[in-house]
């Protein structure tokens, strides 16, 4: 058996595009030489086939003949000790090869070999055993140690790949070795306090000292020690991921009103926020499922339901922000697909958190990889997924503080649309376990307990594991044999397998009934692993399916004509035990009372004291226009068109309202607007809401800004707001801080009443704690800890999809309203931010007032009386005006601001009231477009609510304000604004 290897450069006059993406960000590490380098891509191939056949495959499978050159040979020949002719000049040249690590998934390796198998049908002789992809760099012109730079800070991640400078010297690619089974019990019962915690500690259980007291205690009745994988199934479903044990904990909360205590405070803020709704809807209640599936699922029509849950995937994307990404929506997306009986994905949504992209690689922490490489890596991983598994990316946002620098954090959501009858399940007893899709192997072990626990410099090494890689076209041929089966009616339940593996998959189907495992059935990646690590695996594209045995054949038939493998691992047994077996050997048995119910709870003391209110410190002289277009030009603010032109909007034919609107399809939309079911025009409109900003000043009206920016741009296209559901999903540092703890509780209470007063009740979500980095200089421990950070997303629902408006001008001489109270709150705003003016009051939320506004804006737009409806939120009235301007090509004169509804007491002149009404973050506020000939019907609508006409839509290519006194405060033509906000990104 041979090993082949087929190295692929481009062809002879194309372009390098990896080779000078590498030279620009070589230079961003401070790499200024002037060297040589190519770069190609390649694959080895072991197998029978001979000569012929290998360069048959690099020919007509591996490389296009058109634009690129392929070499193929066998491994050693020396073909491949050279550089390819487009190199030049062979003197000093150095090669170095990146290969994914074994047993890490190489998913493109996996397509290459299925497709070499439809080959060799036809050709016997191309028979193809194993496939590995690889990447190739020659290098001519730079010191050794240059190149290792380079390597390691650019081309080659240590948590999943290996690097091997000169000619490869493999004679075969080895996939694993036989596994000796040897059960191993842990040795608890006679254990001290100091080695449980040593216990937890090395074993990456993440389970603190009364929790490994409660295990040891629950053994010692048992009158004998846990097995490891006993230890293991506790750790996973006890973990912070899968039992939200901080938040669902017993919380004594003080704040300036006094003491309260918490049994459970999720349940009594969040969940309670819920349950006051629906018994106020009565029987207006279209909550379906609330809180107790893998998603959220709400009504939509008479036929269909909709199912939305946004999940956190930090930690796996510090280490590894490609597959980090990847597989964050992956595991969204089968989320839904495991709600209920199975939800189709209709649309993905995305938040990103980052350090400045800019940000000097010499101040980067050890173990943190560069900001500018997390955000290419993140933003390519959920690219790939979802446009390859046919799913549009829709709706978003990116946010940048420093303090991300450690932990990146990265919000991953998926909207899926269910039949009514579809939307409950329920394991029967007897059924088969069955597991279908992806194979196991030992990618994403301990990912659960991983992502309850600090990052540190020494995080990439020693939690590598953790990081899972996922394959998008085995998803997809999941998800498609799902929704088959699911349509007649194969299985009675569902879930995916992602936290924790089949621990947590099948400990969480058999909760109420009990379960046996048959380890050694799953079907492995590659030989060696242990009955332990295929339990807690967190292999990708796995679902598990609950199946009466009169089902089972047609199942396996169905997924076998379609090319997914299925199989029966089990049994879910009315013993109320979990059992697994090895080999027909029992390696573990675990009550499931206990395991679900015996983890002690979380008792933690909550503290939050207000800072001193300190005035906003305006600057001696403050130049509106300059400060617009620095404004546009900050991060936060700016363009993110680098980013949303890499996803597929189009795709499944439902998009409405993209991500990016206007007549040359570049100005910022509020929220996106989509068609689940294509034979309707219903919609549903997806958008999110956060400012970390606020939060360093009060985490309660951080949290309520949220929500209400949240649902002022579902509103603002046309989204009624009695029909928008919320999602929640809080990222915090160290909880076990009183006062971290309290900015927490105190945001959670802040959402509670929110979503009451606005009638929005939150339907699922999922908290990331612990986010912070820490690290030693000189003997001393830092430690960087993110923001207090929630992202609220928001699934509001269209009754016609038609009458839908954008932000963008649409037409001069058109009147321009201002809706909405602006209160002096500048604290975190982004005038601040720019202008390094600190203090201030972050912006309220004004619960007698909100939803009458809401209300009036969905009328308005229902009635056809507005043109175009952006939401002020970032950079205030000045950012909205100069973002309609740019997106529709039309200019504004705001010439009445003393028309703006204004709430508070006068300052101390005109200018500095203007000032104020220009870059206020006010909430609940909304910039209208108006045709004159609807003014009259239009003024009569808003008779409830504060509003004022400041100006009109004009011809010329300027936006222009005029402030209180008349006097001209901003003129800055649109050019300027377009490039401003353009360039920060424009990659």
């Amino acid at each position: 058996m041979t090993l082949w290897e087929v190295d692929i450069y481009p062809g002879e006059g194309r372009p390098d595009r990896a080779a000078d993406a590498l030279r620009a960000e070589a230079r961003d590490l401070g790499v200024t030489a002037d060297f040589q380098v190519t770069a190609g891509h390649g694959y080895l191939v072991q197998g029978t086939l001979d000569r012929a056949g290998v360069e048959r495959l690099s020919r007509e499978l591996l490389g296009d003949v058109v634009v690129e050159q392929p070499l193929a040979g066998a491994v050693g020949d020396e073909v491949f000790s050279q550089p390819p002719a487009r190199f030049g000049s062979t003197n000093g040249a150095v090669v170095v090869h990146v290969l994914p690590k074994p047993g890490v998934t190489d998913a493109v390796a996996e397509s290459v070999v299925r497709a070499i198998a439809d080959m060799a049908a036809d050709d016997p002789s191309l028979q193809t055993d194993s496939v590995r992809t690889f990447r190739k760099y020659w290098f001519a012109g730079l010191p050794h140690e240059q190149v290792r730079l380079l390597t390691t800070k650019l081309l080659a991640n240590d948590s999943i790949e290996v690097v091997i400078e000169g000619p490869l010297a493999l004679t075969e690619l080895h996939v694993g070795s036989p596994y000796d089974f040897q059960p191993v019990q842990v040795p608890l019962r006679e254990a001290s306090d100091d080695e449980l915690q040593s216990i937890s500690r090395q074993g990456l259980l993440s389970l603190t000292l009364i929790e490994m007291q409660t295990v040891q205690q629950h053994f010692e009745q048992l009158g004998r020690d846990p097995t490891d994988i006993e230890l293991e199934t506790i750790a996973q479903t006890w973990s912070e991921h899968c039992s939200h044990k901080t938040l669902a904990g017993r919380i004594t909360y003080v704040d300036a009103q006094g003491e309260r205590q918490f049994e459970n405070m999720l349940k009594e803020t969040i969940f309670a926020a819920t349950q006051t709704v629906r018994k106020q809807l009565g029987d207006d209640d279209w909550c379906v499922s609330v809180f107790q599936d893998n998603a959220g699922i709400v009504r939509f029509d008479e036929e269909h339901n909709v199912a939305f849950k946004v999940e956190t995937h930090n930690r796996p994307s510090a280490l590894e922000p490609y597959g980090g990404a990847n597989t964050g929506i992956g595991g969204v997306i089968r989320d839904t697909l495991g709600t209920g009986l199975g939800a189709k994905p209709v649309c993905n949504t995305d938040v990103f958190c980052f350090a400045p992209p800019a940000t000097p690689h010499g101040e980067l922490p050890p173990g943190v990889l560069h900001p500018r490489r997390v955000m290419q890596g993140v933003v390519g991983g959920v690219r790939d997924y979802g446009n390859r598994m046919g799913i549009p990316t829709v709706n978003g946002a990116v946010y940048f503080d420093r303090r991300y620098l450690g932990n990146p954090l990265v919000f991953c959501g998926d909207v899926g649309v269910l039949p009514r009858d579809k939307s409950f399940k329920e394991v029967q007893p007897n059924d088969l376990i069955v597991t279908l899709g992806g194979r196991t192997g030992r990618d994403g072990i301990h990912g659960a307990t991983f992502s309850s626990i600090e990052l540190t410099s020494e995080s990439e090494t020693t939690s590598g594991g953790a990081v899972q890689i996922g394959n998008a076209i085995t998803e997809k041929m999941v998800l498609d044999v799902l929704l088959e089966a699911r349509d007649r009616g194969l299985y009675t339940a569902v879930t995916d397998c992602g936290a924790g593996g089949f621990s947590s998959a099948v400990g969480e189907m058999g909760e109420k009934i009990g379960a046996e495992v048959w380890l050694d059935k799953a079907p492995l990646k590659y030989a060696g692993l242990s009955y332990t690590e295929i339990w807690i695996s967190e292999a990708q594209e796995r679902m598990v399916c609950s199946v009466p045995d009169e089902h089972w054949e047609e199942l396996r038939s169905l997924c076998e004509a379609e090319g997914v493998e299925a199989t029966a691992i089990g049994r879910f047994t009315p013993t109320g035990q979990l059992t697994l077996l090895y080999q027909d050997q029992k390696v573990g048995e675990v009550s499931m009372e206990f395991l679900h119910d015996g983890r002690p709870p979380v008792v933690r003391q909550a503290t939050w004291q207000a800072p001193a209110p300190v005035p906003f410190a305006w600057p001696a002289e403050l130049d509106a226009g300059a400060a617009l277009l620095k404004i546009l030009g900050s991060l936060n603010v700016c363009s993110k068109e680098w980013i949303i032109r890499q996803y597929d909007h189009e795709v499944q034919g439902g998009s409405v309202l993209k991500p990016l609107v206007g007549v040359a399809n570049d100005g910022p939309g509020d929220a996106a607007v989509i068609r689940p079911v294509l034979s309707s025009q219903r919609g549903l409109a997806v958008s999110c809401g956060m400012n970390p900003h606020y939060g360093d000043l009060d985490p309660g009206a951080m949290a309520a800004s949220g929500i209400d920016e949240a649902i002022r741009n579902c509103v603002a296209v046309g989204a009624d707001p009695a029909r928008i559901a919320l999602l929640d999903n809080f990222c915090w540092g160290y909880t076990d801080r009183p006062e971290t703890l309290g900015s927490l509780v105190r945001a959670a209470l802040a959402c509670q009443e929110a979503a009451i007063a606005l009638q929005a009740p939150f339907i699922s979500g999922k908290d990331s704690l612990n986010n912070e980095f820490s690290y030693e200089v000189a003997g001393q421990r830092r430690t960087i800890s993110i923001p207090a950070t929630l992202l609220i997303s928001a699934l509001g629902q269209v009754n016609d999809v038609k009458r839908c408006v954008s932000m963008d001008f649409k037409q001069a001489g058109n009147l321009l309203y201002l809706v909405g109270l602006t209160r002096d709150e500048l604290g975190g705003s982004h005038l601040g931010l720019v202008e390094n003016a600190t203090g201030g009051t972050a912006p309220s939320v004004d619960y007698g007032v909100s939803p009458r506004v809401f209300a009036a804006i969905h009328q308005a737009i229902e009635a056809g009386l507005i043109a175009a409806c952006h939401d002020l939120s970032e950079g205030g009235l000045a950012a909205a005006a100069a973002e309609m301007a740019l997106a529709g090509g039309l200019g504004a004169q705001i010439t009445q601001l003393e028309n703006a509804p204004w709430s508070g007491s006068p300052h101390d002149s005109p200018l500095r009231q203007s000032q104020a009404l220009l870059f206020s973050e006010s909430n609940t506020r909304f910039l209208c477009e108006v045709r004159p000939e609807h003014q009259s019907a239009w003024e009569s609508l808003l008779a409830d609510v504060a509003w004022g006409r400041i100006g009109t839509v004009v011809e010329t290519d300027r936006v222009q304000a005029h402030g209180l006194d008349g006097s001209l405060l901003l003129d800055v033509p649109l050019a300027e604004l377009k490039d401003a906000w353009q360039k920060p990104l424009q990659w």
